[in-house]
This record gives structure tokens, sequence and C-alpha cells, in this order.
């Protein structure tokens, strides 16, 4: 049985996911994704579900600055739609509700909603801890903006059905475990992972990422960040379309080495259907 460590409560998206990857595994739940991740590498789990990007809300969690030092690697990807629900306790009506209560992003990717209503809101750890806490008060002045399966979970009401903003909502989730997987250059859409540090001289970033112009390699994602309080070279997360055994992506990554004073593949794993969908539409 795989145990599954992730960020929040039952019910939360976080571990829908959880539940569609290892639908026989174990759920960990943990207050914060440094828990999360620690109990990996702890071996008190054996994956972590994390979520990354919101297509409307953006950076969720900074796995740019966490993963370098947990030593974890990523060996999957999952694109999860973002469905969120308006729910209360049993018999509320909308007239009654005076507060929201959600996770800070589902509060700014349900906004058209709230200005509707002219609620006053409040944060929560989690969307699914949302729901937990409006059952808990019992008070029908208080509602939840959190998943649908919150709403079962919980004995809630739902008052309103996808009340999200764009209804292309979608989070990516990666799969962090102990041991990098190696999976064969088959041809089959693959995403890399990276982590680098440029070399302290002039145009190092402009010379090392020139590899993957010049070797057609889609560059998906970089992110930079400083390290350590000094003013030394940033620390640099990116991810690439391509296996590094192709012959192209190699070229690039031998540029990016000789421009680099340190380079670390940090996951190599297949891409996942949604990336081949948007390409298609």
């Amino acid at each position: 049985m795989t145990t599954v460590a992730y960020q929040g409560e039952p019910g939360s998206n976080s571990s829908t996911v959880s539940r569609t990857l290892y639908p026989a595994g174990e759920e960990l739940p943990f207050a914060s994704f440094e828990q999360a991740l620690d109990a990996v590498t702890l071996g008190a789990a054996d994956v972590a579900v994390i979520p990354v990007d919101n297509s409307a809300a953006g950076r969720v969690a900074d796995v740019h600055h966490l993963l370098p030092e947990s030593g974890l690697f990523i060996v999957a990807e999952y694109f999860l739609p973002i469905r969120f629900d308006l729910m209360a306790v049993p018999g509320t009506t909308l007239d009654q509700v005076e507060c929201v209560r959600s996770h800070v992003h589902a509060l700014g990717q349900c906004r058209k909603l709230l200005r509707e209503g002219g609620w006053r809101t409040l944060v929560s750890d989690d969307t699914a801890g949302a729901a937990r806490e409006v059952a808990e008060l019992g008070d029908p002045r208080h509602a939840a903006l959190a998943p649908p399966a919150a709403a079962g979970l919980f004995g809630l009401d739902v008052l309103r059905s996808e009340v999200e903003d764009d209804p292309d909502n979608t989070t990516r989730f990666v799969v962090l475990s102990r041991e990098a997987t190696s999976p064969s250059h088959t041809g089959e859409p693959t995403m890399t992972s990276l982590f680098f540090c440029v070399r302290n001289i002039p145009s190092a970033l402009y010379k090392a990422l020139g590899g993957f112009a010049s070797s057609a390699v889609n560059l998906t994602k970089i992110e930079s960040y400083q390290m350590g309080a000094g003013l030394n070279a940033s620390g640099f997360y990116a991810e690439i379309e391509g296996h590094p055994d192709e012959p192209r992506v190699e070229l690039a990554l031998q540029e990016l080495r000789f421009f680099s004073s340190e380079v670390r593949v940090l996951g190599v794993y297949p891409a996942h259907a949604h990336r081949l969908s948007e390409r298609s539409d």
C-alpha cells in the first residue's frame, strides 16, 4: 500500500488527486507543504502530492525553493480541473449567509460570486478545512467555498455549485518520491525538471539557456530565487519538454552545464494528457 502525504484535509483537491492516482493508497494529510515533503524524506510516506500552479491564481507552492533542499524527485504530474461549491449547514438559504470561508487561493478564484453576494471573507488553511469549520460552527451565517466532495464528507448543503470564475480553472500537481524514476526514452511526451546555478560571469544565464533555443527544446517554466543572504548567483528551477536521452535535449543540457556551476535533474516523468490536449486545441 502506498502512503500518500499532502497538505490539506480529507475532501480537499489534494486529497482528490491522491485518491485518483493511488486509489488503494493510505492518505496522510499535513498542515503545510514542508511537513508533507518531510514525511517522504523521513520515510513516513512513500510519495507526496503537491499543487504547484493554478491557471487563475499562479504559483501555489514554492516547489522551486523546496525541492532542491528536500532531496526528493518529481516522478509524475497531474492536472486537475478545479470546481468550487458554496456550501453551508443544512437548511441554510443564501439570504442568511454573511461570511464565506476558504483558502486564500479559492477566494481569489471565486471573486465574481463574492462580489455578487457582498459577503465578508475569512481565510482558512485549506478549502476542505473551511467546510469542516462551517460544519463545526453550525451557524447559517457562515458558508464555505470548497471542492464538491467536501459537502458530503461534512454533511453540508450546496447553495451554489461550480462558482469558480473560470470554467477552465486547472491546477497542476506533482508527485514527489525519495527515488528518482528513470523512464526509458520511447518517444512518448516527457517532461524533465532541473535545478541549476549559473557561473558568476557576465551573460551566464543567457548563454546557459541558449542551448535550449538552438536545439529547439521547449522551456515551459523557469523560476529564480536568491540562495542565502549574500549576493551570490541565483539558483533556477526549470522545466523542459523532452527526455535527457534525446539528442537535442542532451546537447542543450551540455551547454547548460558548461555555463553553470551546478546542474541537477530533479525528475524525468511522463507528460500528462492535459498538456497534449492543450496543444491540439
